[in-house]
């Protein structure tokens, strides 16, 4: 198919003068050269089949030819996707399935970082709770250890503390004003370990309150500081009441040896007051720790100087007499005032007023109260184990003979009856009726309040 659609037929197109050239090629005869006609030049496409022609313009033509490209064009694509259909379904599935894959495993990480964390959070909270428990625990442990301290008599002036109010008003039952004021001892007020670093007190908060991270350990390290501090202030507190404890054991047994008395037959004439009771032995647990053992041994210690101080309350180591100690005559050899010669002198002669009281210096029994020679006016008070006392020259007598007498009890006034100069205290103590220096007794008196 071209232009000239003549020089493209498959039959020539007959002509009524080809006949004549038709028999001339049929004898051999060259037949003369003529021009082939040529059809008039246009835009029209013709196609000739079987002697029909068909003409098309451009247009119809291009679109038939555009068709037929565009068919072809979509039977190969049409083959080439049915050729590769299953290998890209195959593909697309497998990377459907990967990024299914992908997302599972990503949701399964991402449960599994959750658990880690619910997990890491309620260990926290356990362990903060276990430590709060143990805080609690442990603060509980030292109130209770507080009160066992605020509840432990002063025995032993350790502690610093304000000077009791002591009550002279009753003229019955004054102070004795001894030189040693070491027999009724009081606890102090300020004595109680007190928990002042416990603000804010330690309160749980709700158990089911997560303990954010930084925050409470910081608040459990602030309160397990504070509460060491304590237990350092309280374990500290029990060694000096030990330690003092232990020096005035020692101090009251070195006194009594020193004074040449026999402790155990002091102890013997104790006069046992009304008690009793079951006997509980006294015995730690076995998880003591070592607040518990020191206590225990504290509480030991001060049963024992209890008895102790019971059975010094019968040796006359006080002073008869009220305010400074101030003496006339010691005891010994000396001039008598009358005779001017020379002469022992038994006791010592206690500077004191007319009508001053005269009290007893340790507990006892009164054996005589009246007129004796040169006493005068004397009262002679029994403590047991051999130690008495005397009391000469007063102007008056409290006291009756078999009456027992208690430390500082006024048992007559200052005078100046019998073989005296003037106005004073003669003050004796005896040894199994012999006469020792008395000055011995009130120096051991003052070694005891020492400390």
């Amino acid at each position: 198919m071209s232009k000239s659609s003549a020089q493209y037929s498959q039959y020539p197109q007959h002509h009524p003068h080809d006949h004549g050239r038709a028999f001339q090629r049929r004898l051999g005869v060259p037949a003369p050269a003529t021009a082939i006609p040529l059809p008039a030049p246009d835009d029209a496409y013709t196609i000739v089949h079987a002697g029909k022609q068909v003409r098309f313009g451009p247009v119809v033509f291009w679109i038939v030819v555009g068709t037929v490209v565009l068919l072809g064009l979509w039977s190969a694509a049409t083959a080439t996707y049915f050729a590769f259909r299953d290998d890209v379904l195959t593909r697309l599935i497998a990377r459907q399935a990967e990024m299914q894959y992908a997302y599972e495993d990503r949701i399964a990480e991402l449960r599994a970082k959750v658990d880690r964390t619910t997990s890491r959070q309620l260990l926290d909270q356990e362990q903060f709770d276990q430590k709060l428990d143990q805080i609690m625990k442990r603060q509980t442990a030292l109130e209770s250890r507080a009160t066992a301290l605020g509840a432990m008599p002063d025995v032993t002036g350790s502690i610093p503390r304000a000077a009791p109010q002591r009550s002279d008003a009753s003229p019955s039952t004054p102070k004795p004003s001894p030189i040693s004021d070491t027999v009724i001892f009081v606890a102090p007020p300020d004595r109680e370990a007190r928990l002042e670093s416990r603000a804010p007190s330690v309160v749980a908060a709700p158990t089911s309150q997560f303990a954010k991270n930084q925050g409470f350990d910081n608040v459990l390290v602030r309160l397990t500081t504070s509460l060491d501090q304590v237990e350092r202030r309280q374990m500290a507190t029990l060694s000096a009441v030990e330690e003092s404890m232990d020096s005035r054991m020692r101090r009251m047994r070195s006194v009594v040896s020193d004074l040449g008395l026999n402790l155990a037959h002091l102890e013997a004439a104790v006069p046992r007051s009304a008690m009793g009771g079951p006997f509980v032995p006294v015995k730690l647990t076995a998880n003591a720790g070592p607040f518990e053992k020191q206590l225990y041994r504290i509480h030991t210690t001060r049963a024992e100087m209890d008895r102790l101080n019971r059975t010094l309350a019968l040796v006359p180591y006080r002073k008869p007499v009220i305010g400074e100690v101030e003496f006339t005559s010691g005891f010994g050899v000396r001039s008598d005032p009358f005779l001017g010669r020379p002469a022992m002198h038994t006791g010592l002669d206690f500077r004191a007023a007319s009508g001053d009281p005269v009290r007893v210096t340790a507990y006892g029994k009164v054996v005589s109260a009246g007129w004796s020679g040169g006493y005068g006016r004397m009262v002679e008070v029994d403590h047991g184990n051999g130690l008495s006392t005397r009391y000469g020259h007063l102007s008056e007598i409290n006291v009756k003979v078999g009456e027992v007498v208690k430390i500082g009890q006024v048992i007559g006034l200052v005078g100046s009856t019998g073989r005296s100069t003037g106005p004073h205290l003669h003050y004796e103590t005896r040894i199994e009726g012999e006469a020792v220096d008395p000055q011995k007794f009130l120096r051991a008196g003052v070694r005891l309040s020492a400390g």
